[in-house]
This record gives structure tokens, sequence and C-alpha cells, in this order.
């Protein structure tokens, strides 16, 4: 009897939200009261799996909307940054109750001393600021970041050797997603490298950050992509998260994300190949003086390359190929 009296409690409450939940949105056009469901989620979550609502938030790390793009209000993402600010919570909350959750090793590392003088700073500075509340809330905005994601997770990452590779899913399934997206919508506009600057928002402010986190994650799928732990069809799976961010990858027209893979490539290969350190110092000696002994005639050249755009610097490397005037890089029309 006591627990049919409790479902029926259950459903009693689930009806007078909607009943309240509808009045409010057809006499008022109230509608906030939408996310109290989640709200209460959120807080259940926290309390008692922390650990999960952390990995929630890497997966909708990449599709999170900026709050200031859509509306021109607070710039916030939603809804990843208010689940950080819960998480932060809980997570100094239960540090203080319980000793035993304190790793010493992590509060006395030598980042996380430079972390405390950090923020130290930042407080002295909002005290003394012309404007000490927005300052305040910067220091607040930074700190809902860095406890969750270095202090929080470096327990997460100890807690279970596997989470690494979770966290890494977690987090490439959804990227995988938005570049499909951004690459269709730049597909329909001839991927014009004017409209790879914008085509990747709302997820992605431009393509800066756009191109950094691909190429950040690259040679992670490249890595996985090889790796024969995997079963076949997870290789395949992987093979065409590879070909999707190397699309992606190109045409985000970032030539610093270009080269950090190219960077990123190199060094494995001097860990490959085991090449000496010393050698690397005979090369960077002769590049050095290269660049010393030409510095006029390089620094002329730097500066009659009027070349804005990353298509026409490729199509000025391209022309001087024999092909070129065959099978151009880019339309003229």
């Amino acid at each position: 009897m006591l627990a049919l009296l409790k479902n029926y409690w259950v459903y009693i409450i689930g009806l007078l939200f909607l009943a309240g939940n509808c009045a409010l949105y057809i006499t008022s056009d109230f509608y906030l009261l939408n996310l109290l469901p989640f709200v209460l989620l959120t807080v259940f979550a926290a309390i008692f799996a922390l650990d999960k609502l952390f990995l929630f938030v890497v997966i909708c790390t990449p599709l999170s909307l900026n709050l200031e793009q859509l509306t021109g209000g607070l710039g916030i993402y939603l809804p990843t940054e208010p689940i950080l600010f819960v998480i932060m919570l809980i997570f100094a909350f239960k540090q203080i109750l319980d000793n035993s959750r304190r790793d010493a090793a992590v509060i006395n590392h030598p980042i996380s001393i430079a972390i405390y003088f950090h923020f130290a700073w930042i407080f002295l500075t909002s005290i003394t600021s012309e404007l000490p509340i927005v300052s305040l809330k910067y220091m607040l905005s930074q700190l809902w970041f860095v406890v969750p994601c270095y202090f929080f997770g470096i327990w997460f990452f100890k807690a279970k050797k596997t989470n690494a590779m979770t966290f890494i899913w977690c987090y490439l399934l959804p990227l995988t997603v938005v570049l499909v997206v951004t690459v269709i919508k730049h597909a329909s506009h001839g991927f014009s490298e004017e409209v790879g600057h914008w085509i990747m928002s709302p997820f992605f402010k431009d393509h800066t950050s756009y191109g950094a986190i691909i190429a950040l994650f690259y040679p992670i799928v490249v890595m996985l992509t090889f790796n024969k732990n995997f079963s076949f069809e997870t290789r395949g799976l992987l093979f065409v998260m590879l070909l999707i961010f190397s699309v992606a990858l190109f045409y985000s027209y970032t030539r610093a994300a270009w080269l950090s893979v190219v960077g990123a490539g190199l060094v494995y290969l001097l860990f490959l190949f085991k090449i000496k350190f010393k050698y690397l110092l005979y090369v960077a000696a002769v590049g050095i003086t290269f660049i010393i002994a030409n510095w006029t005639e390089l620094s002329y050249m730097i500066q009659k390359n009027d070349a804005e755009h990353t298509t026409e610097n490729l199509v000025n490397v391209s022309s001087q190929c024999p092909m070129y005037h065959l099978m151009p890089l880019t339309s003229k029309d």
C-alpha cells in the first residue's frame, strides 16, 4: 500500500507540475519552469554521481551554445558552464567535509601552487578595480573552469584507468557530429574561405578556435585509428572519423592548425626513429644561421607578399606547378 501511495504521489506531482507549467506559459508567457526537471536531475547527479555528471559536461562541450550569440545576453555557454559551477560547489563541499578525499600530492604540486597565486592576484586586483563586481565575476567564471577540470579532473582520471579513454570518446563523438554539420553547411556555400570564418557558429566562435580543437584531437584520432587493440568495426568507425577530421581541418582555413598537425607529425617521427637531440641542435643552428645571413632578403620578401588569405597563398604556391593551369586548386569564377 505504501509503495502504491508513493507511485501515486509521483504521478500527482508530475501532473501538478505540467498543469502549473502550462498555466504559467499561457497566462504569463513564462517558460523557464521547463528547466526545473533538468536542474533537479543535475543536482541529484552532482550529489550521487559526480563523475557521470562530469562526463555529461564533456559530451555537451562540443555541442554547447553561447548565450551571448543567441540572445545577446550573458557570454555563457549552455548547458556546460552552469553544470561546471554546480560541480565546483559540490566538489569543494566534499573536500571540506571529508579529509580523506584530499590528495596532498595534488594540493602541494607546483602547478597547483601557481594556480593559488594566480587567483590570489586576481582577487587582490579585483578589490582595487574600478569595477570590483565585474572583476569578481570574472574570477568566479575562471574558478568554475579550473576547479572541475583541474582538481576534480585529476581525481577523475586517477580513480579508474579506463576513465581517460572514456573521456576521449565522450568528446570525440559529439565533436564529429559538429564537424559533419559544419562541413555540410560549408559545402552548401562552395567551401568559400570567407564563409569558412563563421560557418562553424554557433558551436564555435570563429575558424581559429574551430581549427585549433580539430588540430588538438587530430593526432589522437590517428593514433586510435591504427591501434590494433580495437576491433575491426571500431577501427572502421575511427577511419571514417579520421576522414571527417581531415576534411574539416583542411576547410577550416587555419594555417596555424595545419602547421600544428605537421609539427606533431614531425615530433612523432623524431620519437619513432629515435633521432638524437644533438642532431636537432645542428639542424636548428644551420637554420638560424641561414635566416640571419639572409635576413634582409627574407624581410623584403615578407613585406612584398600582399596575399591576405590562405587560399591566395595556396594559389601563389600552386601556380608554380606545371599542372596548375590544367587543374587549378580554386575557381576564379
